[in-house]
């Protein structure tokens, strides 16, 4: 894809591995000056091996105060891609407590927190910037066993309508896509199984899961000026699957 990001500064949560992991990468391969953001210090490690001009920073994103903190001193940045998200899945009825805060911490309240800080700085420098939200199709669509992943991701979704609505008139665009199963290192693990995939599959008109590059493309267009009139869109990447 012929975009470049040379002059900006992208910043991106949950990077440390999977497609966090690549959307960084290929940010700083278009020109961006990129910030890599992870709970686990080893995977930065790892990143700044193969990429030593990414700067990294181990961070904990469901310390309010500290994020905030950490994430001022970092300086501005133009470019946002908030892909950090967990799950933990169980039927509704046997859904605990601890399940829901650990979901909707890193899903919601983290996110909404970074994007605050990122976005207060594009408002008061009047840089303009865009902001990339990691949604799922699981908020599309209900999934067994999924009732607090599938909640977070909605809230994902509703999120970015407001902040396109508030942030909007200050030349801020925020979106988020929304994958369904994506063949990342994980993805592949998960999804081996032709037993396991078969369902899955048969509702998707395309007839295959998504690979890390489809998820790329979608954030990288939706970062660059070739989007410049898209604003709060939830952009569905699941081959046709919520029509079926």
């Amino acid at each position: 894809m012929d975009i470049r990001f040379d002059g900006k500064r992208a910043l991106v949560t949950g990077a440390g591995n999977g497609l966090g992991k690549a959307i960084a990468i290929k940010l700083f391969e278009c020109g961006a000056e990129t910030v890599a953001v992870s709970l686990i210090q080893s995977e930065l490690d790892s990143l700044k091996a193969e990429y030593p001009a990414i700067e990294t920073l181990t961070l904990d994103l469901n310390n309010w105060d500290n994020v905030e903190r950490e994430i001022k001193a970092l300086g501005h940045f133009d470019l946002l891609v908030n892909s950090a998200g967990v799950t933990r899945l169980a039927p509704l009825i046997e859904v605990k407590e601890a399940d829901f805060d650990f979901v909707f911490n890193t899903n919601i309240k983290a996110l909404l927190n970074v994007s605050r800080v990122v976005a207060k700085s594009m408002v008061e420098k009047k840089t303009g910037g865009a902001i990339v939200h990691m949604s799922s199709a699981a908020s599309l669509r209900a999934l067994q066993d999924h009732a607090v992943y599938c909640a977070s991701k909605g809230a994902v979704d509703s999120l970015t309508m407001v902040m396109a609505l508030e942030l909007g008139p200050h030349k801020i665009r925020t979106n988020c896509v929304n994958p369904t199963a994506v063949m990342t290192d994980m993805g592949r693990l998960a999804w081996s199984d032709p037993a396991k995939a078969k369902p899955l599959l048969s509702k998707i008109p395309l007839g295959r899961f998504g690979e890390v590059e489809d998820v790329v493309n979608a954030v990288l267009w939706l970062l660059s000026d070739r989007s410049s009139y898209v604003n709060g869109l939830a952009l569905p990447l699941e081959g046709g699957m919520v029509v079926g």
